[in-house]
């Protein structure tokens, strides 16, 4: 069987492009890791000493101001000097190619590259071409993947219910668009959870769900009905190529997550957002606010999966 390409020969964590093919055992290896740097945050000096000396660099080829801070902070808290690349609005944009411009960083002494691009596979080119002793983590790449985010995800549902392998999944929204989608898929498959439902109208669904172990529903109510955990979706305008939808207020009608229809959902279910969140089109304020929902854990715990992500890389 071939190596995953994100291992190294001892099968260790080199880079970290996706959660498919991750073994179960490094997944939950990354989570233990970020339950142990929470308690970090709630010092008064939120450092600890593990990337000193280490250059993480930010390339955002898209924007990205939640990820990109999360990770900013994550580097800082793990002491290593941080550098922010808007690089969409600098060499690139002089016709510089992608790979000239990471050859000019690592010339700088580049650790660790944390990358997000709009093309699906960008960060997948970079390590390959990067040294053996340079890092690269991806930060979203086109529609293909999110893999801290799908971490994050999964330490979430973890932190409040424990055993995956007594869940019921539901993930609702523009899944034909969403890098997220396709990390928490990947990554919910392989934790063991039994049923994967994926909610969306026909013009948003992808095809071949079924291949991966997912039920797709386009009925919201029916695909809502029992599930423990609510994976609502951003409505990703910007990826849309035609009308894939007749107006934000008829989808909201249809797919929007309130609270008569979050009433047919386990009585203890939990709601999650990958975020931005657009209110009152894919969730209303009343779920996006209430018990029920968990998204600015999401967001503290993205922090601590981060610097576990971090750590785990310099240590290899």
């Amino acid at each position: 069987m071939p190596r995953h390409p994100q291992l190294n020969a001892n099968g260790d964590l080199r880079h970290l492009l996706t959660i498919e093919g991750l073994p179960r055992d490094l997944i939950h290896r990354i989570l233990d890791t970020a339950e142990s740097f929470l308690g970090v945050s709630e010092r008064e000096f939120k450092k600890v000493p593990l990337l000193r000396g280490k250059s993480v660099f930010n390339l955002f080829f898209e924007n990205s101001t939640r990820t990109r801070t999360t990770f900013e902070i994550a580097a800082s808290r793990l002491s290593a000097d941080v550098i922010n690349l808007n690089v969409s609005t600098s060499s690139t944009q002089k016709g510089e190619s992608l790979l000239d411009t990471i050859d000019n960083l690592a010339a700088m002494q580049a650790d660790m590259f944390v990358v997000r691009h709009g093309q699906s596979g960008a960060p997948f080119l970079i390590a390959q071409h990067v040294g053996p002793d340079v890092h690269v983590i991806n930060a979203g790449d086109g529609r293909h993947a999110h893999p801290t985010q799908g971490l994050l995800d999964m330490y979430t549902i973890r932190h409040f219910k424990k055993d995956f392998t007594r869940l019921r999944v539901a993930i609702v929204g523009d899944v034909l668009h969403s890098r997220v989608a396709r990390s928490d898929i990947h990554a919910l498959t392989t934790l063991g959870v039994p049923e994967i439902r994926v909610i969306a109208p026909n013009t948003l669904m992808p095809g071949g769900l079924e291949q991966l172990g997912v039920t797709p529903y386009t009925d919201l109510r029916a695909g809502l009905r029992d599930v423990d955990v609510v994976i609502t979706l951003r409505l990703q305008n910007e990826r849309m190529r035609g009308a894939l939808l007749p107006s934000a207020q008829e989808y909201f009608k249809h797919y929007g997550l309130t609270e008569d229809k979050l009433a047919l959902a386990a009585p203890d279910a939990i709601v999650m957002h990958p975020g931005p969140m657009n209110r009152g089109i894919e969730i209303e304020s009343a779920v996006a606010d209430g018990p029920q929902a968990v998204i600015l854990h999401q967001v503290r715990f993205g922090i601590a999966v981060r610097m576990a992500v971090m750590s785990i890389l310099a240590a290899n």
